[in-house]
This record gives C-alpha cells, sequence and structure tokens, in this order.
C-alpha cells in the first residue's frame, strides 16, 4: 500500500494573523515573490476597506464564500459517450479553486495594477457580481 501525501502546514500571514490569507497570496504569487505578493495583497485590502468602509479582510472572506463552488462537474465515460457528470467538491479544493478563480478573472481586467485589479474583482465577488462569481455560477 502507498504512503499518504504528508500535509504541509502553512504559517499565518504577518499581517491579519490568518493562514486563508496566506494561502491566497501563495497562489498570487509569482516566481517565488512572496514579500511582492504580500504587498500587492495588502494593497488591495487597503482599498477595498477605503472603498466600501467596511473590514477589507471581511469583504474578502465574505467574497472567498461568494465564489465557492459546491458542486463541479467531471468528464465520464459511459458506453462510448462522454457525459459531464456534477460532483460534490472536497472542502480543500472548494478553497482552492475559488481563490484560482479570484486570481486569474482579477488578472484579466483592465485596471492600471495587480492591487487595483485585485481589489475591484473581490468588491465584484462580494456583492455577487463579477467574473469570479459568474463562473461559480456556470459550474453550478
Amino acid at each position: 500500500m502507498r504512503k499518504k501525501a504528508v500535509k504541509h502546514t502553512t504559517l499565518p500571514d504577518p499581517r491579519f494573523g490568518d493562514v486563508q490569507v496566506t494561502k491566497f497570496v501563495n497562489n498570487l504569487m509569482y516566481d517565488g515573490k512572496k514579500s511582492k505578493s504580500f504587498d500587492i495583497f495588502y494593497s488591495a485590502i487597503d482599498i477595498v476597506s477605503e472603498k466600501t468602509g467596511e473590514d477589507g479582510l471581511e469583504v474578502f472572506r465574505k467574497a472567498v464564500t461568494n465564489v465557492t463552488p459546491q458542486v463541479e462537474v467531471r468528464s465520464r465515460r459511459v458506453g462510448g459517450a462522454n457525459f459531464q457528470i456534477p460532483q460534490p467538491v472536497r472542502d480543500e479544493r472548494k478553497r482552492s479553486l475559488a481563490v484560482k478563480w479570484l486570481i486569474s478573472y482579477s488578472r484579466n481586467r483592465n485596471e492600471r495594477s495587480m492591487a487595483q485589479k485585485l481589489a475591484n474583482e473581490i468588491m465584484a465577488a462580494a456583492k455577487e457580481e463579477g467574473a469570479a462569481f459568474k463562473k461559480k455560477e456556470e459550474v453550478h
């Protein structure tokens, strides 16, 4: 029997002390530039709290929750034809998908800086709008 993979523990981020933030930043990172990613994330959160007047971290959490899928479609071969069959998603994968969608759709936006793009996508997702939220609806 094969060994189970070891789960790595992620350290909480320095500003909020939140593990979810660190995981988000790790996905945001290019070429191992973690401090740059933290700068981008923190400025995005500052922009969000400035524009909404609420706690930026809470808006971020709400955005991730709104984008999190409950089911995903998997290809399944039945008698020579491929069908897309909806299946429930593991908790770990749910969060991972939500984070990846938020980041990828932020990158495709047309604002000036990445922090600005991320902030606007987070605010849109918190209001149940935006491309990442649309993606979740599509999957459902």
